[in-house]
């Protein structure tokens, strides 16, 4: 079991929010989220660190920041990560330090992580809203998979199995979302997002001169 270094505290009612999402691979959780930051444009994406080489199309500081193990460990062991997790033969990171800006500066901020990494973060950051997207079948998770033609037919039965073990774990989310109709995703994910922002700390917070006029009137 990987200890998480204890770092975040629970964050003011003024900050931002921190949307935890996580899915089987295949599950559509990239498109999800390119989708609802088109939708939301206050939403800003947080951006991993791996040491996986780079796939057809993605971009070192956009997709993810592709780095050397060695230095992975380097920064692990310095504290810099707030959640980190060892999948596929390989390691996914979250920045500490710059996740928790942005958010006390409230910003409203996206995490993509698998579920080992969600446990981490609610146990840290337990304000966070955490959802997991399902696929509506194996049959169509292992479909997508090949159609991505990135893996092996080996790689595609180890990943099946992990997503078996990843999805045992959906219960442990505040929402989830069965990826069936991607337009229907996509609302049922914004609809979400805008009542995380709505809830009456925040907004008593954010709207702090006219809730004084109000209640001191």
């Amino acid at each position: 079991m990987i200890q998480p270094t204890v770092i975040a505290t629970r964050a003011p009612p003024a900050s931002g929010c921190l949307f935890v999402l996580a899915a089987p691979s295949g599950g559509g959780k990239t498109s999800l989220v390119r989708a609802l930051l088109e939708r939301e444009p206050g939403m800003r994406l947080s951006v991993s660190y791996t040491t996986r080489p780079p796939r057809s199309g993605e971009r070192d500081g956009v997709d993810y920041h592709f780095i050397a193990e060695q230095r992975f460990l380097e920064l692990k062991a310095a504290g810099e990560f707030l959640e980190h997790a060892h999948v596929h033969g390989n390691w996914y990171a979250t920045s500490a330090t710059w996740l928790r800006r942005e958010v006390e500066a409230g910003h409203d901020m996206l995490l993509e992580i698998d579920w080992q990494g969600a446990q981490q973060v609610r146990r840290l950051i337990p304000e966070a809203v955490h959802v997991f997207i399902l696929p509506p079948s194996l049959a169509s998770l292992k479909e997508r998979l090949e159609k991505r033609g990135q893996d092996s037919a080996e790689v595609i039965a180890r990943r099946l199995e992990a997503a078996r073990e990843e999805m045992r774990h959906c219960s442990e989310f505040d929402y989830v979302i069965m990826n069936q109709d991607f337009a229907r995703a996509v609302d049922d994910l914004s609809v979400i997002v805008r009542a995380a922002r709505l809830k009456a700390p925040r907004q008593m917070a954010r709207h702090a001169a006219l809730m004084a006029q109000l209640l001191h009137s």
